[in-house]
């Protein structure tokens, strides 16, 4: 019995110190996991538009995931802040002098100063033509990190401008060392994420900067996928394959509503879907045609039946709710009214209740584009009335609208969107969708009277007199019917609770930043 006791103790001892070792590695391990789990905080994404390559001066990505910064931004309330510059000041609006932070660093360890701001800058409006138009950029001079900019006439919308994504800082010297195509899809910017590797128009994954100005990275990787089918997206986001996910069809919030761990954000944003008319169509260049079809756009339902009510009806180029929206009556459908404007127009309703003339009836070819759900559905909705008014329209779906609407002549009209007010004002979308120069005239607008006064609102500083100016123009095209405005949707993004310290913004540009966390 002594020696069976003994050995009791024996093995009491021995499971004791297995315990203790046991609770030793434990509790190693509870210290050794947050590290790791800091570490490995990945996020992933899936963003509706196909991007093939990462240049910043000709597409958005790059600034939506990260990987650069302009010298201005917005605020959460759309106001302009510095970001890469500290401060800038005019005397006459003609010249201007902007401070550099002396604290950045571009993803190479390279300093930022301003000889590299202004070597990116002659490398956007070199690359974007359209952008070195509206920057109206005379002559530029760095001087440690101060750039002095002189530009080609009084334009004090040069800061709302360089808030524009195209103007992103690069390091123009790491192109040289790696080459155009290298560079184009990994480019060297200064902002918290830096390219790991990029498919062409599949995926970007991209990991932290530690050396940003900012602060380090809360998240260490992302996976950005680019999918322009919404359905895809909703069901990727409701099968947890992505943390974030933009552009959710309406029709898809209800679903994933049930699930406890997920949401949808619902953000007016500064964004209008419209008819797009071709000036170049022999068809649409009548203005009473295009009046006729502006009557059967029905925006009432585009609001309340295919956003589901995430939206407003439209009654212009700018939101309604904005300071230089303009305050008309949003238009009803008037079939009978849209008779009566193709009828001066020179058509005839036919046996077949067809508009006819010259013995030619009136069919119109519409472009659409899925990468934003509603659409397509909105382009279905004009044909649905168009035909009660004896228009035929056949709707023709493009993978790259942009691309389509540019190489092509002989389409009429189009459904399109854009964010009509990104800077604040509504400068930028009159300076790219009207103008003879414009990068968004696809559809040729050429209107004296606009352009004139497009010309006085870029020399304007006074804020009340732009106002005023900004609603005068949205008069003008309205009154010409340059485009037909549907509906002013918000932004639908779902977002998997498990991701923090992210709220999508109106401006769609500042999607991965420094601050985003996940659980």
């Amino acid at each position: 019995m002594k020696s069976f006791s003994g050995s009791k103790s024996l093995i009491a001892i021995l499971i004791g110190l297995f315990i203790l070792a046991a609770a030793g590695c434990s509790a190693e391990k509870s210290q050794a996991d947050p590290e790791k789990e800091e570490k490995d905080k990945k996020v992933s994404m899936i963003f509706s538009f196909k991007s093939p390559n990462m240049d910043p001066h000709t597409g958005f990505t790059p600034i939506r995931a990260g990987v650069t910064e302009t010298l201005l931004k917005l605020d959460e309330n759309s106001k302009i802040e510095g970001w890469l510059a500290e401060k800038w000041e005019t005397e006459d609006n003609v010249n201007w002098t902007f401070t550099i932070r002396d604290e950045v660093k571009f993803q190479d360890g390279k300093k930022l100063d301003a000889a590299a701001v202004k070597a990116s800058l002659e490398r956007s409006a070199a690359v974007n033509e359209s952008l070195g138009d509206s920057l109206k950029i005379k002559s530029m001079e760095a001087d440690g990190q101060t750039l002095s900019i002189s530009t080609t006439e009084p334009y004090p919308a040069l800061p709302s401008e360089l808030v524009n994504p195209y103007t992103s800082i690069v390091n123009t010297e790491a192109e040289k060392e790696m080459g155009e195509e290298e560079f184009n899809n990994a480019p060297v910017g200064t902002g918290p994420f830096k390219v790991k590797t990029f498919i062409s128009n599949q995926e970007v994954q991209v990991e932290k900067f530690s050396g940003y100005w900012a602060g380090e990275p809360k998240v260490s990787e992302a996976v950005i996928k680019f999918n322009e089918d919404a359905n895809v997206r909703s069901l990727a986001f409701q099968s947890k394959e992505a943390d974030v996910v933009y552009n959710i069809p309406a029709e898809g919030i209800e679903p994933i509503e049930k699930d406890k761990e997920l949401k949808v954000e619902s953000v007016p944003g500064l964004r209008a879907h419209f008819i797009l008319y071709n000036q170049q169509s022999p068809k649409v260049s009548d203005v009473k045609v295009r009046e006729a079809l502006d009557l059967l756009l029905d925006r009432k339902s585009a609001a309340e039946d295919i956003m589901l009510g995430h939206g407003i009806p439209a009654n212009g180029p700018f939101n309604s709710t904005l300071p230089f929206g303009i305050k008309d009556e949003v238009k009803a459908v008037d079939v009978d009214k849209a008779k009566e404007l193709l009828a001066e127009a020179g058509y005839k309703e036919n046996g077949q209740g067809k508009m006819e003339k010259d013995g030619q009836p009136l069919k119109l070819e519409l472009i659409t584009y899925k990468a934003r759900p509603e659409l397509p559905l909105i382009a279905q909705l004009l044909q649905s009335d168009a035909a009660k008014a004896g228009i035929d329209i056949e709707i023709k779906n493009v993978e790259n609208a942009d691309t389509h609407l540019a190489e092509n002549k002989d389409w009429d009209l189009a459904t399109y969107s854009n964010n009509t007010s990104p800077r604040g004002d509504g400068s930028y979308f009159l300076n790219t969708a009207f103008t003879e120069t414009g990068a968004l005239n696809a559809g040729k607008i050429s209107i004296p009277e606009l352009n004139e006064l497009i010309k006085e609102l870029n020399t304007t500083t006074d804020l009340d007199k732009r106002t005023q100016l900004t609603r005068d123009a949205a008069g003008i095209i309205n009154k010409e019917f340059a485009h037909s405005y549907a509906v002013y949707p918000n932004i639908l993004v779902g977002v998997n609770k498990r991701v923090q310290n992210f709220n999508p913004t109106a401006e769609e540009y500042y999607i991965l930043t420094h601050t985003m966390d996940v659980k």
